[in-house]
């Protein structure tokens, strides 16, 4: 047994320490389900923390209309063999409704857009607890958030105003109107998730193995040239690449990285290897020094 596997061991063991948590302490739990890697991840800890029993409580995806058509026939194909509960709410609502706005231009995305989305969900289940697969090494603003993060009513969190977590202590009580986000492998690394992925035998998308893609380049990164909702201007040149998704998110503001890696055991060797972020690719996060934690701090996941 390497140290990598012993420490995906203790890392599998926390996380279902805080699973069995929140099903203990919170009223109406549900897990916030992407289709990604990490969502993934999420469920098959959830499988272990309660077998034999199924899964207890339902997922919640939040549908920009923007996903990869991969990852949507994956998730329905996933929540099947399951049998578990799928709640899906679509961003497109609110933009017909006129209760938000969608972007237009060079680098429009409906990112932004899944905040509000997500709150009038959680008030229309009244949901006490939203499970999600954020971890501390993807951005700095997700690396100071505890384990159990407290929104206010208005769903908005306050960085400066966080409850201490000692010695594994995890304190899910909530005021009326209150709602708690929790990340149960918060203390994971992307490699630690694709090694659990490769020690499990965890099915994913195939978005994320190597594969040959219409492509453009734009800003130095590289955009799918295949889906409608990407942005392209007539000069910027479509080629043929080899690439694959290190994170699956909006298509219009996830980029591809050029790789060969066409399985699980060649995507963790590249992930090792690595020096750069997986959020690297999210152009949504550069939009500013401080997006993400803009973002969070109204009420995203």
């Amino acid at each position: 047994m390497n140290i990598e596997t012993i420490q995906v061991g203790a890392l599998e063991s926390e996380a279902i320490y805080i699973l069995r948590e929140v099903v203990a302490q919170f009223e109406k739990p549900v897990l916030l389900f992407s289709g990604g890697k990490d969502s993934i991840t999420l469920v098959r800890l959830a499988q272990k923390a309660f077998y034999p029993a199924k899964i207890p409580f339902p997922l919640l995806h939040i549908d920009t209309g923007h996903n990869f058509p991969e990852t949507i026939e994956f998730r329905d194909r996933l929540v099947e063999e399951l049998g578990v509960e799928l709640i899906v709410r679509e961003v497109q609502d609110n933009i017909d409704a006129g209760k938000v706005k969608e972007e237009t231009g060079k680098y429009a995305s409906r990112n932004m857009l899944q905040t509000e989305t997500l709150l009038d969900a959680i008030e229309e289940f009244g949901f006490d607890a939203c499970i999600g697969g954020a971890r501390r090494d993807e951005e700095k603003a997700r690396a100071k958030e505890r384990i159990f993060s407290v929104r206010d009513d208005f769903g908005q969190w306050d960085e400066k105003n966080q409850r201490p977590e000692l010695f594994d202590m995890l304190n899910g009580r909530i005021d009326l109107g209150q709602n708690v986000r929790v990340f149960p492998i918060s203390n994971w690394t992307e490699l630690d998730v694709w090694s659990y992925i490769q020690q499990e035998k965890i099915e994913i998308p195939s978005i994320y193995f190597a594969h040959k893609r219409a492509t453009f380049i734009r800003d130095g990164l590289i955009w799918s040239a295949n889906d409608e909702v990407v942005y392209r201007e007539e000069e910027e040149e479509v080629q043929e690449r080899m690439v694959r998704f290190r994170t699956v998110g909006d298509m219009s503001c996830t980029a591809a990285v050029l790789s060969d890696a066409i399985d699980i055991d060649t995507v963790v060797d590249e992930i090792r290897e690595s020096t750069i972020s997986e959020r690297g690719a999210r152009i949504d996060d550069k939009r500013s020094e401080a997006a993400m934690e803009k973002r969070k701090q109204q009420g995203y996941f």
